[in-house]
């Protein structure tokens, strides 16, 4: 399998039709931000990527976007917190790709914050369950079409945060879920390398300009399934306080944030022919802080 591997690599050194051709992959929370961005650097690959969104509208606005440039997308909304629905989206995504399906990116997700002693028991076991629960049962419900010897590449990626890393204050539920990711992503590596060439790695963001760093105030929220609003970002006051003056990233050696663009390229580039020989890996993407 190895030297089949190799030779792919080598007959399409020049990626005529993309680095992704021929793969299909499901990205969830694509329906905007880092995820709308990694479908779209995806499809300009040449994969066919399906577009795992809450937001119906949304997904369907990126799949949309992409079709009309020539690429090919298949919008599949739903709650990733239904089994259901994630057997829905693995057996929709493989009759998309021909009875195939080659990655998987766990993106979806947000924040719900709150200091230690005053996070309730809904706002951690709705983060963990999205941020931990959720990717497992999907790749679970994607074992059969990745555990194969077909000798075409797989991929899952689990996207995680320096919250994970390093922990943060206010984000307790979201820091272990986030850290959590990573040892999901080594077993997968360590189960599935071994016979089916899978690989597996964890991509962790710093701060790349999104609804989650946005100004709470600006009013981004998720709706829970059972009506309960969630706001997004950070505090007006707070993340003023963050970027005034000469004190503006100072702690970020590139000097700013990053962008949706720049954190689904990072994403793109691991699950490439040119970082065939790289698994079980935590990949940092923060502008060089906390190096």
């Amino acid at each position: 399998m190895a030297s089949n591997r190799v030779e792919q690599i080598a007959a399409h050194l020049n990626y005529p039709k993309g680095m992704l051709a021929g793969q299909t992959a499901i990205i969830t929370g694509s329906g905007q931000g880092i995820g709308a961005e990694t479908a779209r650097l995806f499809a300009n690959e040449g994969a066919k990527v399906v577009i795992s969104d809450i937001d119906a509208s949304k997904a369907s606005s990126v799949a949309d976007s992409i079709n009309s440039a020539g690429g090919q997308a298949l919008a599949v909304p739903g709650d990733m917190l239904d089994d259901a629905y994630i057997s829905s989206l693995v057996k929709k995504a493989a009759d998309f790709g021909g009875g195939k399906l080659h990655i998987i990116v766990n993106n979806a997700g947000y924040t719900w914050d709150g200091v230690i002693h005053r996070t309730t028991d809904k706002q951690w076991d709705t983060i963990l369950a999205l941020h931990n629960t959720a990717p497992f049962k999907l790749v679970r419900a994607a074992a059969p079409y990745f555990r194969v010897k077909d000798g075409e590449p797989r991929n899952v990626v689990n996207i995680s945060s320096t919250s994970g890393l390093h922990g943060n204050a206010g984000q307790a539920n979201y820091a272990l879920a986030k850290a959590g990711v990573t040892g999901l992503t080594k077993t997968i590596a360590k189960e599935w390398g071994p016979n089916f060439g899978v690989r597996a790695n964890t991509v962790a963001f710093g701060y790349i300009m999104t609804r989650l760093t946005a100004a709470k105030e600006e009013g981004g929220f998720v709706t829970l399934p059972d009506g309960e609003k969630v706001a997004l970002g950070i505090p007006q006051a707070q993340k003023a306080a963050r970027e005034s003056g000469d004190a503006a990233f100072k702690d970020i050696p590139l000097g700013r944030p990053g962008t949706a663009t720049e954190a689904a390229s990072a994403i793109l580039s691991v699950v490439s022919p040119l970082m065939s020989y790289v698994s079980g890996q935590t990949i940092s993407v923060t502008g060089g802080r906390n190096m």
